[in-house]
């Protein structure tokens, strides 16, 4: 093989020659040139980032810093808690998180209106809730422990105080319990083709509703999973879970008040 060297030609034309005579041509000088721009590039961000290392510049999980809220219909993390409100149709609907478990409403709805509002727990499950607050409402809706399961995908109420039940679907009655919180008595009814954490589905609803009607005090929600499992009403894979206030409109009837509430 014969011995090959590598010439630059300052008239802008590199080439190798070899011993046997011959020529071949490599191209411009504009590519050394480009080239040398790339390698320079790159050593300048090299640079950069042994600089931000030595100042003790971490990156950050920017995951953990966001704000997680968007308008209308939402479910966002806040102070260490979850926060969810969810309206539709007409009316108004103000609620707000107020920080350390606290949120506020104020509603007053229309034919075809309603929302859902709360603060608590992701994943729900077995937990002792503590809640405080004040409750001042007019037509359907109630203060409850509200939560949802998946596989199957149930919606679910402990309902601790109300004005007009009014439920949209027809109630069947399971029974009744009572423990050291107070009785409760329990119904299923099935929503078909209504809005649910999966989208438009077609599901099961548990109530547990209080026969003594309060605002605070301390709910267990073992005594109510297990005493719907007695029942045979099963629940599935825990979702979210929170104290919530609810306003919706069934017909004639129209809903209106305030609340501000505390879980902890």
């Amino acid at each position: 093989m014969s011995a090959v060297s590598c010439n630059l030609n300052l008239d802008a034309q590199l080439s190798w020659s070899t011993a046997a005579g011959g020529k071949c041509s490599f191209g411009h000088f504009k590519t050394l040139i480009t080239f040398s721009i790339m390698l320079s590039f790159l050593q300048l961000v090299v640079t950069v980032l042994a600089t931000v290392a030595s100042a003790g510049i971490a990156p950050r999980n920017i995951a953990t810093h966001i704000n997680h809220e968007t308008v209308g219909k939402a479910l966002r993390v806040r102070q260490g808690g979850y926060y969810s409100f969810w309206s539709e149709g007409a009316g108004s609907f103000q609620c707000n998180q107020q920080g350390g478990g606290k949120y506020t409403c104020k509603w007053s709805g229309q034919p075809g209106g309603g929302f859902v509002a709360g603060t608590g727990f992701k994943p729900g499950g077995s937990r002792t809730v503590k809640y405080s607050g004040t409750y001042d409402a007019k037509g359907p809706g109630y203060l409850a422990l509200y939560g949802w399961t998946q596989n199957p995908l149930i919606e679910y109420y402990i309902i601790e105080s109300y004005d007009i039940l009014a439920p949209g679907e027809p109630w069947t009655k399971k029974g009744n319990f009572t423990f050291e919180e107070g009785t409760y008595e329990l119904y299923t009814s099935q929503r078909v083709n209504k809005p649910s954490i999966e989208g438009t589905r077609t599901f099961t609803q548990f109530w547990s509703v209080r026969t003594e009607k309060r605002v605070g005090g301390t709910i267990t929600t073992s005594k109510h999973f297990d005493a719907w499992s007695k029942a045979g009403m099963r629940l599935g894979n825990h979702n979210y879970m929170i104290m919530c206030t609810e306003g919706f409109a069934n017909g004639t009837l129209l809903p209106s008040g305030s609340s501000t509430i505390t879980v902890t």
